[in-house]
């Protein structure tokens, strides 16, 4: 796009960059036309539409090549190395009704199988196996692999059925022959061993329903003063009730996730991946989920764009396409549409490609109701906040927006209708998306320290890993109704997601009629007060003016500051804060430059202790003119040199920070990273986040080299911080406390890890509610070992 842009004339740009949205339907215009006459325009198009020159078609030279790759590995016994080229080879065979050579898939299916059976992945192999036999029901190497797999399973009932039709299709005396030895052998093993029932392992293309309590608390969109409009309870809301369930209007897998997630429910992909029939760029973990992904393949044929070389205006542009004209299901197939050879969706910004799937919808939808098919898109009803993008911004929607519509018309027919106002609708269509898409999450493993800690059996020796867990943004989506919620610094709900499913949850009572809110992003506690603001401001055009960004708070006094030199003092220095209050109602705070937050005073009679003593100045001067700068403490008003401060206090952090790359080699740098942490002690204030992380940091250290005794004070001096920094139910507290679970259960000490896991528990049940184990999924496990049970297989 950056040659599209960069050939835009000036004068076209200044237009497109200090027009208003009321301008749109001219600058387009002028900038479609410009295009028009671009040769480059159209070269740009053939790359993106033209299925001869895509990259992602599917090839089955390539595909038989991957497979002998995967042979040669297979035959070294490398089977990680084999996996990888047999799934390779998957993708690139064609498997749509029409190229498909059944052979060559079905035969990589089985190889796949074999080499997930030598690596244990045991349903992951009988998925393949089945799946080879629904493409060839009678190749006998796919009835044995499934046959010898279930014997692993000790299933020898279910084998024998198997490898006895393994027999009956087998025609080389050869083949017969060794399958009857492998019977034989599970005849034997029948007769010696209980039978063991195979679970369902082709669970994964299950229709898994939602589950949880019912869904009965109601909200409304409502309109308040000071936010416009957002959601609000028509009843009391008790803590952990679920409020609300939403699929997306349309949702695009983030593209460095495009090799290791499902394109449709975004869950992390299995060994057994299926690819898209009709070209290679997505990949899912179910059939269900490329079923519901793509659709009916039967109605995905190839379509392409023939441009005329002599076209003097984008009418001249000729479009043939043999794609249903009409879909046979009433279930969007959201990729169907970028698939075909194309490969403009490979290559469009992910925002830009979520938009032409909520146009697609709208198209398909207009086609099954039997309306003229017109490209102009849903009224979502959703801000876009259009003029306040910057010049650049502006331009570069414009031309999306433009590529973006030749796509689609290019996948359905000529005789789309489309208008100069569709290309307007389209921009701001593209801008609704950038402020109001949400991002779908996963709760990810940093090092793998929960499976480890209890696959170990909880063992105390070196290499032990603390519980360490982190939010991966692996999708974005549009959710209507999730969109009206309004933004809190501190939510009173929680979102999460099952699948596609956006789900809130609230933490907190939540009297009827008040309003209920989920955060953004910024929370207090995790960013300070101008961080959140700066955040907000840049994403979503609104200076934040919740209860924790209008009224003084601990965490934001404390967060980021610098403790008193006075070693009995507990007030807080800020580092680039001055505080001043005029008269007894407000502190005004200066965070830099010509910002100014006012925050209200707390009531005094409801001022925490800790708080009294961070800032007892603030408190005690009723009516006084008062001015706390930089450097000053709120408590006692001595003084430090805050530059200084700044510079040790990074010095001594990245000398801690360094153990996060530490090895059993590396046990040196532990005793060096304490003596930076006692120096931080004496600069931080003891409740600022800065130390908290370096606690954290220290004790998985402690955990590593087996110091467990060292790594559960550590963990335990960071969890009392955060206790000060969020409230005492917060979910951050609860996903430190697992950390000290595990560093308890390595210790051996079972009574005090299932008090911790007992208060983790409470904390997640409060924001998952029944769904707690399938959002962290270790849990189970890890509760069996905090009860001494067989953990088992996680």
């Amino acid at each position: 796009m950056e040659r599209l842009k960069s050939a835009v004339p000036a004068e076209l740009r200044r237009a497109v960059g200090e027009g208003s949205a009321a301008d749109l339907q001219a600058t387009t215009s002028r900038l479609l036309a410009f295009f028009d006459s671009l040769p480059l325009f159209h070269e740009v198009m053939r790359e993106l539409t033209d299925p001869e020159l895509a990259l992602c078609r599917k090839d089955k030279e390539r595909a038989v090549e991957l497979k002998g790759q995967g042979n040669a590995c297979f035959s070294r016994r490398e089977f990680g190395e084999a996996l990888r080229f047999y799934s390779q080879a998957l993708r690139h065979v064609p498997i749509n009704s029409d190229g498909m050579d059944v052979n060559l898939a079905s035969a990589i299916y089985v190889n796949r199988a074999s080499t997930m059976h030598k690596l244990g992945l045991f349903k992951e192999s009988l998925r393949d196996c089945d799946r080879a036999i629904t493409i060839s029901p009678n190749y006998s190497k796919a009835w044995y692999r499934k046959g010898m797999v279930k014997a692993s399973l000790k299933n020898y009932s279910s084998a024998i059925h198997d490898l006895n039709s393994a027999l009956r299709m087998e025609v080389t005396s050869l083949g017969k022959g060794n399958i009857e030895r492998e019977l034989n052998s599970i005849l034997q093993k029948h007769e010696n061993f209980d039978e063991v029932e195979t679970s369902n392992c082709d669970s994964k293309d299950a229709d898994l329903p939602l589950e949880g309590q019912p869904h009965k608390v109601i909200i409304e969109s409502v309109s308040t003063p000071d936010k416009g409009r957002g959601m609000a309870s028509t009843d009391d809301i008790p803590p952990a009730s679920l409020i609300h369930v939403e699929d997306p209007l349309a949702a695009i897998i983030m593209k460095c996730f495009r090799e290791t997630h499902c394109h449709f429910c975004f869950s992390e992909a299995p060994a057994d991946v299926v690819f898209c029939p009709s070209c290679t760029i997505p990949i899912y973990c179910s059939k269900r989920c490329q079923e519901q992904a793509v659709g009916d393949i039967s109605c995905n044929q190839d379509s392409h764009l023939e441009y005329n070389d002599h076209a003097k205006s984008l009418a001249k542009l000729s479009i043939t396409s043999t794609s249903c004209k009409s879909p046979s299901s009433k279930l969007f197939a959201e990729h169907r549409h970028e698939c075909g050879g194309a490969h403009w969706a490979a290559v469009l910004p992910a925002d830009i490609v979520l938009a032409g799937r909520i146009m697609a919808r709208d198209i398909e939808k207009r086609m099954l109701s039997g309306k003229s098919v017109a490209i102009s898109g849903p009224n979502l009803d959703l801000v876009h906040h259009y003029d306040q993008q910057s010049p650049a911004n502006k331009l570069e929607s414009q031309i999306y927006a433009i590529v973006l519509l030749l796509c689609l018309q290019n996948h359905y027919r000529s005789d789309l209708l489309w208008t100069e106002d569709s290309l307007s609708q389209l921009v701001l269509l593209i801008f609704q998306i950038k402020i109001n898409s949400i991002a779908i999450v996963r709760m990810e493993s940093i090092d793998g320290g929960p499976e480890l800690t209890v696959h170990r059996g909880v063992s105390s020796g070196e290499g032990a890993n603390m519980c360490s867990l982190e939010q991966v943004r692996v999708a974005q989506a549009i959710y209507v109704s999730g969109s009206l919620f309004n933004h809190s610094c501190r939510p009173n709900v929680h979102a999460y997601f099952l699948s596609r499913a956006l789900i809130v949850r609230s933490t907190e009572f939540i009297k009827s009629g008040s309003p209920v809110e989920i955060s953004y992003g910024p929370q207090a506690g995790e960013m300070h007060l101008p961080e959140r603001q700066k955040s907000l401001q840049e994403n979503y055009y609104f200076s934040c003016q919740c209860s924790s960004c209008s009224e003084l708070n601990l965490s934001d006094l404390v967060m980021n500051s610098f403790c008193c030199p006075q070693s009995n003092c507990l007030g807080a220095i800020s580092e680039a804060a001055s505080y001043y209050m005029p008269n007894e109602n407000f502190v005004h705070v200066s965070l830099g430059g010509s910002y100014v937050c006012k925050l209200s005073l707390p009531d005094v009679s409801k001022v925490g202790k800790d708080m009294e003593k961070v800032a007892r100045t603030l408190f005690g001067n009723s009516g006084v003119s008062l001015n706390i700068d930089p450097g000053c403490c709120m408590n006692c008003r001595s003084q430090i040199d805050v530059p200084s401060a700044v510079a040790t206090s990074q010095k001594e952090a990245s000398k801690i920070d360094r153990l996060k790359e530490i090895t059993l080699l590396h046990k040196a740098l532990i005793p060096e990273a304490l003596q930076s942490l006692k120096q931080l002690k004496k600069l931080r204030h003891p409740y600022s986040k800065a130390l908290a992380q370096a606690e954290d940091t220290i004790a998985e250290a402690f955990a590593k080299v087996g110091d467990q005794e060292q790594a559960q004070k550590h963990c335990e001096a960071s969890i009392q911080i955060l206790e000060k920094l969020y409230q005492p139910k917060h979910i951050a507290i609860a996903h430190e406390l697992i950390k000290l679970v595990s560093i308890l259960l390595s210790m051996g000490d079972r009574a005090s890890a299932a008090a911790a896991f007992a208060r983790a528990e409470a904390i997640f049940s409060l924001y998952y509610g029944s769904h707690m184990e399938k959002i962290l999924a270790y849990l189970g496990a890890l509760n069996r070992a905090v009860r001494g049970e067989s953990t088992g297989a996680c």
